[in-house]
C-alpha cells in the first residue's frame, strides 16, 4: 500500500530534490525539464490560443465583409460531377468543380463552378460571383467560421506542445553532453591514480 510519505519521497527523488550527494546539477536540471515544459504549456496555451483565435476572428470578419459584396446567379451544369449523391446525413458528398453556363449582366458566361458531388448535367445550381464577376466558393456559414477559429487554436496548441517537447529534448541533449564532459574530466583526474600511472 502506498502512503502519502512514500509518494512524496518518490516525487522528490524523481525531481532531484532528495539531497542525494551523488546527484549532479545536470541531473537535477534534467529532472525538471518535463515539469517545466508542462508548466510552460499550461501558462502559454491560453495566450497562444487567444492570440490565434483573435487573428482568425479578424480574418473571418474580413471574409464576411468580402462576402457581402457577392451575389448569387443560377447556373446550368454542362457536365455531371463525379461521386455519390448526397446521403441523408450528407456524410458522403464533397465539393467538385464542373463546367456550367450562367448569365452575368445580360452576357452569357461559361466556366467551372463549385458544386456538390453527384450533380447531374442540366441541373440548375447557385453560383456565387464577386463584383468583378469571378466565381467564388459558397459563402462560409456561421458554423464554418467558428470551426476555423477552433481548428486554428487546436493547431496552434499542437505546435506549442511540439515546440516545448523539442526544447525539452534539446535541453536533455545539452545536459547529457555536459554530464559526459564532467565524467571525462573526473576520469582524467582519477584514472591515473587507479592505473598506477601518475
Amino acid at each position: 500500500m502506498t502512503t502519502p510519505t512514500m509518494t512524496w519521497t518518490r516525487l522528490s527523488r524523481r525531481l532531484g530534490s532528495d539531497h542525494n550527494p551523488l546527484r549532479r546539477r545536470a541531473d537535477r536540471a534534467e529532472a525538471w525539464l518535463v515539469p517545466a515544459a508542462i508548466a510552460g504549456f499550461l501558462l502559454l496555451s491560453p495566450l497562444v490560443a487567444g492570440a490565434v483565435a483573435q487573428w482568425v476572428s479578424a480574418d473571418n470578419a474580413a471574409v464576411l465583409r468580402a462576402q457581402q459584396s457577392w451575389h448569387r446567379a443560377p447556373a446550368v451544369l454542362l457536365q455531371a460531377t463525379p461521386g455519390p449523391t448526397m446521403s441523408m446525413d450528407g456524410a458522403n458528398s464533397w465539393i467538385a468543380r464542373a463546367p456550367a453556363r450562367w448569365t452575368e449582366n445580360g452576357r452569357p458566361r461559361v466556366g467551372n463552378v463549385p458544386v456538390s458531388s453527384g450533380a447531374r448535367a442540366g441541373s440548375t445550381v447557385p453560383v456565387w460571383l464577386d463584383r468583378a464577376g469571378n466565381v467564388q466558393v459558397p459563402p462560409l456559414t456561421a458554423g464554418q467560421l467558428g470551426d476555423r477559429v477552433l481548428v486554428a487554436a487546436l493547431i496552434a496548441l499542437t505546435v506549442l506542445a511540439g515546440l516545448l517537447a523539442c526544447l525539452a529534448r534539446l535541453g536533455r541533449l545539452v545536459l547529457d553532453r555536459c554530464r559526459l564532459a564532467g565524467w571525462q574530466a573526473e576520469w582524467l583526474a582519477v584514472g591515473p591514480q587507479w592505473s598506477g600511472r601518475r
